[in-house]
């Protein structure tokens, strides 16, 4: 089966402009691109390239998970606001990843947050036929409040949301690094995963001698890094994307897999990060198309 491949824009790639963005990347054989947000100029630079949108990243995240009650009002309105643009112009993917503005907030209190604020929003998300997908990256150490990047939490929303308008966004980079079966979670949550990225990790086997699963103490040695392990792009880490393809074509997966380069050696230069998007292109391919 043949999926849309596509990519997250790497900065120094974004600076040419959504145009030449747009246009480098159907030479270079992807199909979508998952942008920042969703205009008038960028629909029409994608549809005059022949890409299409992957994801639209969701605006003002963290103020919906705000103790403040007139933040997360005002925040509420504004991700209304944005689903009903994105809805005119096409767009069906809301990216999210849910950090709350406080990073020192507790999961739990979060989560009671969360479930107060969100069923409104995925309410209005089945009304103009968007799916938000929300990424399992645990946040920022050393707190790591991020809602929705284990089994436990997920079981726990999709209980309080059934809804498929809010969803995943399946990124085994982040499972491999906080230990969880990246597998398993495509046999169990399969059927909620609305997006995809292609991203790795690779374990650090000196580096978990030194640290353990802890972040380094003083450092780590590579960028996209807490220590014991790195972020990588597709085929330079653990996760096997063959059984992840057959599990996505088993689920009836129909979505994208886009590229999120996040690799120290593919990076600081516009030629690092098109080297490290067209490696990382050549690696999905074998098994997603």
């Amino acid at each position: 089966m043949n999926y849309k491949l596509g990519m997250r824009i790497p900065p120094k790639i974004g600076k040419e402009g959504i145009h030449a963005v747009a246009d480098w990347a159907a030479k270079t054989g992807l199909d979508v691109l998952d942008v920042p947000e969703l205009t008038h100029e960028v629909k029409s630079a994608c549809d005059g390239a022949g890409i299409g949108i992957g994801s639209v990243d969701a605006r003002n995240v963290r103020y919906l998970l705000s103790r403040d009650e007139a933040l997360r009002s005002d925040a509420a309105e504004t991700l209304k606001k944005q689903m009903d643009g994105m809805s005119e112009l096409g767009g069906q993917i809301l990216f999210m990843c849910l950090v709350p503005d406080d990073v020192t907030l507790p999961r739990a209190e979060g989560f009671a947050i969360w479930k107060d604020t969100f069923p409104e929003l995925v309410k209005h998300a089945e009304k103009k036929g968007i799916y938000m997908a929300i990424e399992g990256w645990p946040g920022p150490a050393p707190y790591y409040p991020t809602l929705g990047c284990t089994p436990e939490m997920w079981r726990a929303m999709f209980e309080a949301i059934p809804s498929k308008h809010f969803g995943l966004n399946y990124d085994p980079s982040h499972l491999v690094r906080l230990g969880i079966d990246y597998i398993r979670a495509l046999s169990e949550f399969g059927e909620r995963i609305n997006h995809c990225h292609g991203k790795d990790t690779e374990i650090l086997s000196d580096e978990m001698y030194e640290c353990g699963t802890l972040p380094a103490t003083f450092g780590s040695k590579y960028d996209f890094s807490e220590g014991s392990w790195r972020y990588t792009i597709p085929g330079h880490g653990e996760v096997d994307w063959g059984k992840v393809a057959v599990r996505l074509e088993r689920i009836g997966y129909r979505g994208a897999i886009s590229i999120e380069l996040e690799d120290h050696r593919y990076w600081g230069s516009l030629d690092a990060e098109c080297q490290g998007v067209e490696k990382a292109l050549a690696h999905l391919v074998r098994y997603f198309r």
